[in-house]
């Protein structure tokens, strides 16, 4: 049976299906429309995928980057949105050196720290199987969500633990028309409750809550780099989008929340030891695959302060 939309549905009412994604080709634009590829004279870059996801080598992340260097690097981020790095043994400090060229670090007060309170450290052992992930956009319920995120991979397992991300340009590109229409201009609710809850003591939370409350985000973005649009809601965090009643709300949500899972907007990333991935947070969501278990895995990230979404 298809998901796609029907013809002529009207958003309005409950005729949007719940998770589908529509049939038909799809028009993968990896650069907005008036921008022309170039060439990159400062390392090698090699595509995973048509759209999303670029290895580069040539550049050794322990070192200081020059100006023209850091500006290609950005470049590439902003083509490629999510940049792979090999055979980089690197420390803690020089992976926050190497993401402070972007901008100043965030902190996460909901995940355990590393070394140092900017570098957050995700740690899975043989009594620790996890949860099931879902696609999600980092930090969005802050008022300015990161920028973006440089993650490097401590412990590898042995098979296992891939990321995922997801052009979400490209999924805003291709919605539906009526789909389109009548999302440009809405607005969501952004809360970190649904994605923290589970770990966090009733006496904390509301603490947490009283911190960190509600904050609403334009549900399409405009990327402030580049000029695309792109869809800026996720799972993990959007709770309803402002004005529309529950059901309405609910339903258009989880059609949205499903573009993320179309294979044509994503690239699937296998780690090795001393492999580091940074990906740009306002044009992506990930999902980190939870196949691994009982073997360990061990990561650390560094996050970017970003913008307020417009």
């Amino acid at each position: 049976m298809s998901t796609a939309l029907p013809a002529g549905v009207r958003l309005r009412s409950a005729e949007v299906p719940a998770d589908g994604i529509p049939e038909g080709p799809r028009r993968l634009s990896r650069l907005h429309e008036n921008a022309q590829p170039r060439t990159y004279e400062r390392f090698h870059l090699r595509p995973l995928g048509p759209l999303i996801g670029a290895e580069i080598a040539g550049v050794d992340l322990r070192a200081p980057l020059t100006a023209d260097l850091r500006a290609e690097l950005n470049r590439a981020l902003l083509e490629w949105k999510v940049l792979f790095f090999r055979d980089q043994d690197i420390s803690p400090a020089q992976q926050r050196a190497f993401a402070r060229n972007w901008g100043p670090l965030e902190t996460n007060p909901f995940l355990p720290a590393g070394d140092s309170a900017e570098v957050t450290r995700f740690a899975r052992n043989a009594g620790m199987p996890g949860f099931e992930n879902i696609w999600h956009t980092d930090v969005t319920w802050r008022p300015e969500p990161a920028l973006g995120s440089v993650l490097r991979l401590v412990e590898v397992p042995p098979r296992g633990g891939d990321t995922l991300w997801a052009d979400m340009a490209a999924a805003y590109d291709n919605l539906p028309d009526e789909v389109r229409e009548r999302v440009d201009g809405l607005r969501a609710i952004h809360d970190f409750v649904p994605g923290f809850a589970r770990f966090a003591d009733p006496g904390l939370l509301e603490r947490w809550q009283d911190r960190f409350p509600p904050v609403e985000h334009p549900v399409v973005r405009v990327h402030p780099e580049t000029g695309r649009r792109t869809l800026f809601v996720n799972q993990a965090f959007t709770t309803c989008i402002a004005g529309l009643d529950r059901a309405e709300s609910d339903r258009l949500l989880r059609f949205l929340f499903a573009q993320a899972h179309v294979p044509e907007y994503q690239v699937r990333f296998h780690w090795r030891p001393n492999s580091v991935a940074f990906w740009d947070n306002r044009a992506t969501q990930h999902y980190a695959v939870n196949d691994y278990h009982p073997h360990p895995r061990i990561a650390e990230r560094v996050a970017i302060a970003g913008d307020r979404p417009f």
